[in-house]
């Protein structure tokens, strides 16, 4: 008996011994609370540091805020359309110029807007246009890109009002003329219209000129170029509803009149611009 005993306790310490080097060899050893892998440093924690895979609640996102628009005559406005139905069934590109007049309006001339037969129309338009508004070049990095949802066509004169299909809130919109100007009385044009008098393209960049008001209309004026004439002091094919205005500081303008029609550029003559005062009330009626 007691031979089988101490035959008994070697074949328990044998079997003890076994167990504590399979263990050592092959399981994970708890130390501190923390399971680690025998031979692999234990992971080191911070009382800021996120779990992998998450992101700390303190750690926010930013989005860098988008380029202002160009401080000079932000109001002005580029229009733009590549869809422009025509009578045989095909399309056709068209551009015109305008002011912002409110956040979410622009004027332009009445004739932007129309049928395949080129009769003005209202409502929705049945092309895309595009409005880019506060560039003076397509290039600046800032401005506003918004389309046409709505049309409303004067009822005395060659201009429309066009609701955009959203408000651009950080640019100043162009005062409208409360009177007609004076004969004589200087103002400024701006228009993105073509550069050329007979390759048709909307410019690249903002042009500028001056103009002397030479008559006055029932709802037009006549415009006549201060100097002379070139396709990038005047309107050329492209600028219909380039603004005519007047500025003391190059950011803000009071409307006086829109381009209609004139001379083929860059010949000299008269601008037939369309008068803003005329409809001043329905205008605001249309934007309100």
């Amino acid at each position: 008996m007691r031979t089988n005993s101490r035959r008994r306790r070697r074949l328990w310490a044998v079997a003890a011994s076994l167990v504590i080097g399979a263990g050592v060899a092959c399981g994970y050893v708890v130390t501190g609370g923390t399971v680690t892998r025998p031979g692999l440093a234990a992971p080191t924690t911070t009382d800021n540091a996120a779990p992998a895979g998450r992101t700390s609640p303190t750690a926010k996102a930013t989005t860098p805020a988008p380029p202002p628009p160009n401080p000079t005559l932000p109001f002005n406005a580029k229009l733009t359309s590549r869809n422009i139905p025509t009578p045989d069934g095909g399309v056709r590109s068209g551009a015109c110029s305008g002011s912002l007049i409110a956040p979410d309006w622009v004027v332009t001339a009445g004739h932007c807007f129309h049928d395949v037969n080129d009769v003005r129309t209202g409502g929705r338009p049945s092309y895309v246009m595009t409005v880019t508004v506060g560039k003076l070049k397509d290039s600046d990095p800032g401005g506003h890109t918004v389309q046409v949802v709505d049309v409303r066509q004067s009822p005395v004169n060659d201009l429309a009002v066009a609701k955009l299909s959203s408000a651009i809130t950080d640019i100043v919109p162009v005062t409208l003329a409360d009177a007609p100007p004076a004969v004589g009385e200087q103002l400024q044009f701006a228009g993105w219209g073509s550069l050329s008098a007979t390759t048709l393209g909307p410019s690249d960049h903002l042009k500028r000129g001056q103009f002397t008001v030479s008559r006055i209309r029932q709802s037009t004026l006549e415009a006549q170029p201060v100097g002379q004439r070139t396709v990038e002091n005047g309107p050329c094919p492209e600028d219909s509803g380039a603004p005519f205005f007047v500025s003391d500081d190059d950011r803000t303008g009071v409307l006086v009149a829109i381009v209609n029609t004139g001379p083929p550029c860059p010949q000299p003559g008269a601008e037939i611009i369309a008068r803003v005062d005329v409809v001043l009330d329905w205008i605001h009626q249309q934007t309100q």
